[in-house]
């Protein structure tokens, strides 16, 4: 048809030009390009790495409105697009895809980042390196010299503790560092609190909790430990959340978190539990303290119970007019749902098989659910797979990969979206008949790139051998599962390099390895945070690769990753990035 086109204009008026894709110059006869009406910039670069398996590299890449146009050598696009901007900062330097952290959570990091701070490890901050205090006595230490810097009465809440390195901890030995103010010891995990007498009753916490949560447990004089975790969390906030979420905190955490993800080269994030803290608020603090063009995107992942509480039945026609009414602005809300199937496990609470945990401070247990087991689970999920929205499961022990793998086998009996999918979020354990069973499922896995490099070692105290399924990417991408990497911000630094390194390496923190066999390869490493992070998002046809007609998304390196060692990542310079075809140096 199209030749047919041709040949009657030719036919009509003698021009080939005038109905040609592509003019033909008078005097040669070849075909020249079009004369675009928007500004095109032509960026070169020592190499670019596409991730698009049918064109792996190039010399340059042409940008337009916003969008890749063109990719080749310098040469071929300056033929291509006459009187482009010819572009050379980057000369020198590698272009990847923007870089994406999946799986991070705004409202939390603000909230963390601006307390202080007494860690099992040394970990990044916006403001530097926090040094990481290794035993009981160094840990209580830092309490007591953290209470002094602080005089007077009000409120205390200090950030970091972990039952692994640190200890045991109960209100008692928290009395000891102070009976004069309510003190509040936040656990690493973020899903625990540890509170002096003075918070319990700041918090109104007492023995009648515990008939209805598990998270409040009683000591043998029958009165609350001091711990509160996981079920109970929702109501202790609401009675001490004004202490968690100052405005100016929270703007101060915003602002830190941005510069985070733009010092490590991050395009995009994806907030992975929107309305935790309350739609209300969260819209307010967004609208608020977040600029109207960030220079990193931010998406919403809208959160079961939250949604649920609030909108009841029209929770999904909710979430629907959410994604619409945020088109066009940021942070923008996906057609997409958070699930949660059960706990945590930095705690020791993820869900495990029998027999559960060996060690640690939930020993003798198998952990909680949250959402599951199946049945529950699936009743929860069968709703929103209908309805055709794309599923984030926190998935953490190897008896929660079965609750949520086997509810997804009884939703999907009813039918499927084409490309509707499930992401597995953290992963914790997974064993090989559950990697064959996701096989046969339409899912991914989105890991928490932390757990090997902190706890590789460290977990063998909790849960013994088992720690060999923990995170098992390698196995994952043989069985041609999509796998991406994230940080879980603020529990592991916005750093999806880092991330990427651990995972090549499989490192520990103390200097060893934690199964190696489960390495990925560079590739496989960068791909992760970059096309198939897109996928877990639903965005794999807008960014995650550098293909015409996606958006003009690219991190800018000083090296090239797939020729650096993987144990090198995180050393590569970042100059900054380009968002929208927008250059965005790291001041």
């Amino acid at each position: 048809m199209r030749n047919l086109l041709k040949l009657v204009c030719i036919l009509a008026i003698g021009i080939v030009s005038a109905c040609s894709e592509r003019g033909a110059d008078s005097k040669t006869g070849k075909q020249t390009p079009p004369a675009h009406t928007s500004p095109v910039t032509i960026y070169s670069a020592q190499t670019i790495l596409t991730m698009d398996s049918t064109r792996p590299t190039a010399k340059a890449v042409a940008v337009e409105d916003g969008k890749i146009v063109g990719l080749g050598s310098v040469q071929e696009l300056t033929g291509k697009f006459r009187g482009a901007n010819l572009d050379k900062t980057f000369a020198n330097k590698t272009i990847t895809p923007g870089l994406i952290d999946p799986h991070i959570h705004m409202i939390l990091g603000a909230m963390m980042y601006t307390k202080d701070m007494a860690p099992p490890w040394d970990i990044e901050t916006p403001g530097g390196t926090v040094k990481g205090l290794p035993d009981h006595a160094s840990f209580l230490a830092a309490l007591r010299k953290i209470n002094a810097a602080h005089p007077g009465n009000k409120p205390l809440i200090i950030y970091g503790y972990h039952n692994l390195v640190h200890g045991k901890l109960d209100r008692h030995i928290l009395d000891n560092i102070t009976s004069e103010r309510p003190l509040i010891i936040w656990h690493y995990s973020g899903h625990d609190f540890f509170l002096n007498t003075k918070a319990l009753n700041y918090a109104g916490v007492d023995a009648s909790w515990a008939k209805r949560f598990v998270g409040v447990p009683l000591g043998a004089d029958g009165q609350p430990t001091g711990r509160v975790y996981e079920d109970a969390v929702f109501d202790f906030l609401s009675k001490a959340g004004p202490i968690f979420l100052s405005p100016l905190s929270i703007k101060k955490g915003f602002d830190d978190q941005l510069n985070m993800f733009a010092k490590s080269g991050v395009t995009t994030v994806a907030e992975m539990g929107y309305g935790l803290f309350g739609l209300k608020l969260e819209d307010t603090f967004y609208k608020s303290f977040l600029p109207a063009k960030p220079t990193t995107k931010i998406y919403l992942v809208p959160e079961h119970r939250a949604f649920a509480h609030t909108f009841g039945d029209d929770r999904i026609p909710e979430i629907r007019r959410r994604v619409e009414a945020t088109k066009d602005s940021w942070p923008r809300v996906l057609p997409q749902i958070k699930l949660f199937t059960d706990a945590a496990f930095y705690s020791q609470t993820m869900r495990l098989r029998p027999p559960g945990y060996t060690g640690g401070q939930n020993k003798g247990t198998q952990g909680l659910w949250v959402m599951g087991p199946k049945e529950k689970l699936a009743k929860i999920m069968r709703p929103y797979w209908q309805a055709g929205l794309d599923i984030h499961d926190h998935s953490n022990g190897d008896q929660a990969q079965d609750a949520t793998l086997g509810a997804l086998q009884e939703v999907v009996k009813d039918g499927s979206r084409p490309g509707q999918r499930l992401i597995i979020e953290h992963g914790g354990l997974i064993r090989p008949e559950q990697i064959a069973l996701a096989k046969t499922l339409p899912v991914g896995v989105s890991a928490a790139s932390h757990y090997v490099y902190y706890m590789g070692e460290l977990y063998h105290e909790a849960i013994g051998e088992r720690v060999q399924y923990m995170t098992p990417m390698a196995s994952l991408a043989r069985a041609g599962l999509p796998i991406t990497l994230h940080s879980d911000a603020p529990l592991a630094p916005p750093q999806p390099m880092r991330a990427a390194s651990v995972h090549i390496t499989r490192a520990t923190r103390e200097g060893g390895v934690s199964t190696a066999s489960e390495r990925l390869t560079r590739e496989q490493a960068l791909k992760a945070i970059t096309l198939n992070a897109a996928w877990s998002l639903g965005l794999e046809k807008e960014i995650g690769s550098l293909e015409i007609g996606k958006k003009a998304d690219f991190t800018i390196m000083d090296k090239n990753p797939l020729e650096t060692p993987g144990a090198d990542w995180p050393d590569i310079g970042i100059w900054g990035v380009v968002l929208d075809g927008v250059k965005h140096p790291v001041h």
